[in-house]
């Protein structure tokens, strides 16, 4: 917390000065000779001087404390948020360049989100959809084409690659039943990393600031999922948390553009109270959109995603929101923008270590979201802020 600045105490005093005025009245004399005429005799200097001297007056005050503003306390919270991370592979995936054998391969867990890593550990908190669990249960959940799961110690990369949350709700969360999710929920206990799904909600505290969170999944919910969010916020709200983000697992895979129902949703969450809406599932981008003064992330696309050896869209990005407290008070402006990412760092393959573009290459991504928000009066800049 900053330091408060010392009272100062300044003493106010002043003294009179002594006047001193004197007449040297010099009596010329008639010496014999000289032809001097003597003159009327005059007080001497000494007796004119105490005569004419000014009274000293000696002014003396209490001490005046002098009254100090202390300057306001403000504090400033980034939140970096980032798609679908799956550690693992789906069950039936070959093991060649799996997710699994680049583990297998790698010198450090840090490998997975070391291009990004500046980038995380510059936030004040970063939040991923865990889309799969991490358990070595291989009782699988029926009627699901694809069960996704990676060892419990993979848990590790999420704290070296500086995330701080996870989202749970999806449609990979149930893969090996309750018991899968246990498992992923022993491994993260230790890291530390807060987690939120359906009723369960995760807050996160920072700089003395609560950032509560909510996680809800349309995609096996349905509609349903509008009571379950109205009811965490509520709750968190109860809590007395500073902020709150409402993460939505919604919407139409492949689809670059939201349904009526996620932009309903969407804006209600806000509605509600929420300060920020984080949409995945679509595993591709979709557009952005300012509501009430706050923002609406249709989907994030796919990040650290070991599901897909070789997605043959391979465009992600972090998107990236500073929230200034002043005197404990939220305000009003509260910059967004976007960090324009691949999934990989070999555009050739999927080598699960998400990078951040540049150059022609972001300027594209960065073009695509445009084309993507410009249903919602909104556009990004060069450097992938909100064009006001």
């Amino acid at each position: 917390m900053p330091e408060r600045m010392r009272r100062q105490n300044r003493r106010i005093s002043s003294v009179g000065n002594r006047a001193v005025a004197g007449v040297l009245v010099c009596a010329g004399l008639l010496l014999p000779g000289c032809g001097y005429t003597r003159q009327a005799e005059l007080p001497s200097i000494q007796t004119f001087a105490e005569e004419t001297v000014m009274p000293v007056i000696e002014e003396s005050k209490e001490p005046v404390a002098e009254e100090v503003v202390p300057e306001p306390e403000v504090i400033t919270i980034t939140i970096s948020a980032a798609g679908d991370v799956t550690m693992g592979n789906y069950v039936g995936q070959d093991y060649t360049n799996s997710f699994r054998q680049m583990y297998a391969s790698v010198d450090s867990e840090a490998y997975f989100f070391e291009n990004v890593y500046d980038i995380f550990a510059a936030d004040d908190m970063t939040i991923v959809n865990l889309e799969g669990v991490l358990t070595y249960s291989d009782q699988l959940a029926g009627g699901r084409t694809y069960n996704i799961k990676g060892d419990p110690e993979y848990a590790n990369i999420l704290t070296y690659g500086s995330v701080e949350a996870v989202s749970m709700a999806n449609n990979h969360r149930l893969d090996f039943g309750e018991g899968g999710t246990q498992d992923t929920l022993q491994a993260l206990e230790p890291t530390g990393i807060v987690y939120a799904y359906d009723a369960n909600v995760g807050i996160y505290e920072t700089k003395g600031i609560r950032i509560g969170f909510v996680s809800v999944n349309e995609i096996g919910w349905g509609q349903g999922v509008e009571k379950l969010m109205q009811d965490g916020i509520a709750r968190l709200q109860e809590e007395q948390v500073d902020l709150i983000l409402a993460c939505c697992h919604w919407g139409i895979e492949r689809e670059h553009y939201p349904t009526d129902f996620q932009q309903k949703f969407g804006r209600e969450c806000i509605d509600w109270g929420a300060d920020l809406v984080i949409g995945h599932h679509p595993h591709v981008l979709q557009g952005v959109e300012e509501y009430q003064g706050k923002y609406i992330i249709y989907s994030l696309a796919n990040f650290c995603f070991g599901a897909n050896r070789n997605p043959t869209d391979k465009d992600t990005m972090i998107a990236q929101q500073t929230f200034t407290f002043v005197d404990g008070q939220k305000q009003e402006d509260a910059p967004f923008r976007i960090i324009p990412c691949a999934i990989t760092s070999d555009r050739t393959r999927n080598d699960y270590r998400p990078t951040p573009e540049e150059g022609e290459q972001a300027a594209r991504i960065i073009g695509r979201i445009n084309t993507y928000s410009e249903k919602f009066g909104l556009a990004f800049d060069e450097n992938g802020y909100v064009v006001r």
